[in-house]
């Protein structure tokens, strides 16, 4: 006799389809996939994702996608970054941060005035190596798989883009600062580069995330809370409905008829407004008269006015009869 399994019920107080972000506060010792599965189980939800990870010996602010906010992570994904970091200075790893194998060591130290003159060259737009210990991928491998068996590859540089660092209390071997910077950014490889240039070597020895822009760590709920609190607790404290979610977004209002049109897959006339034209797909939030956000899209010029295309319908939004 064979039994179906039953789906666990609902946690009470979380609506089935309840979709945003949700700010947690990762600890030291887990990978941020960890507490994506955490977030799975707490709200019975399987599609939660996450907008950047943070290494296992990083913590700070996680943003997670949950429900239909995963089809619009790029939404949130370019916002610059704020850490909190300490650098060491001496020792060189394969790692860039503490936990990799020692590379190379040195007896000279920098002072005050060498660290921050050796970061003020270290900001601005640059051209960043990423190290092999990361998640980056070579031809659908990891690069992390890689080192491990010893081996390296060319990593094409990447853009990015550090706005300012500001520096705390300096010992003989490490620094404390804090770092605005573009999203991509690894932070160890800056640490890294800022030893380099000063001559002795530096690693990561903590890192902390204060801010994914438009987010704040002040507003999360530590990841102990996905299993102490409530669901519906963990939500209020730290919780972003998706229509307040993708307020980051130009909202375009639709009359019933244009909602209608983009339910059915069609591409509705709308005025240009204040709305970016040409600007990309999910440039805009299209909005029902309510408020309430039915689709992410892009506009196109279209005489005095635009053409909405949409790039993402959300399931409420959806009407029978939809084009395929």
């Amino acid at each position: 006799m064979s039994h179906a399994s039953v789906p666990a019920p609902r946690p009470e107080g979380v609506p089935a389809d309840w979709a945003g972000l949700l700010l947690v506060d990762k600890p030291t010792g887990v990978t941020s996939h960890d507490v994506v599965a955490m977030a799975r189980r707490a709200l019975r939800i399987k599609g939660i994702g996450h907008l950047g990870t943070l290494d296992p010996n990083a913590s700070g602010l996680l943003v997670l996608a949950v429900g239909v906010a995963t089809r619009c992570i790029r939404v949130w994904q370019g916002g610059q970054k704020t850490y909190a970091g300490t650098a060491r200075f001496g020792v060189v790893t394969d790692s860039q941060d503490t936990q990799g194998q020692v590379l190379a060591t040195s007896d000279a130290r920098p002072d005050e005035a060498a660290i921050r003159a050796a970061a003020a060259a270290l900001t601005g737009d640059l051209q960043q190596i990423p190290p092999m210990v990361s998640a980056l991928k070579h031809e659908g491998e990891r690069l992390y798989d890689i080192a491990r068996r010893g081996g390296t590859v060319e990593r094409a540089p990447r853009a990015i883009r550090v706005e300012a660092w500001r520096w705390g209390a300096f010992t003989r071997d490490t620094a404390d600062f804090e770092v605005d910077c573009s999203g991509g950014t690894y932070v160890r490889t800056l640490v890294h580069d800022l030893g380099a240039a000063l001559g002795m070597g530096a690693t990561l020895a903590a890192l902390r995330r204060l801010r994914s822009a438009p987010f704040d760590l002040a507003d999360a709920c530590p990841a102990s809370a996905l299993r102490e609190a409530s669901p519906a607790e963990v939500l209020a404290r730290a919780g972003r409905p998706l229509d307040r979610a993708l307020d980051v977004l130009p909202a375009v209002p639709l009359t019933h008829a244009q909602a209608e049109a983009i339910g059915r897959g069609q591409s509705p006339r709308v005025p240009a407004n204040d709305a970016p034209i040409g600007a990309g797909e999910c440039s805009v939030v299209l909005r029902d008269e309510t408020g309430r956000a039915l689709a992410l899209a892009h506009l196109e010029a279209a005489g005095d006015g635009a053409m909405a295309f949409p790039d993402v319908v959300f399931p409420w939004a959806v009407r029978e009869g939809r084009m395929a």
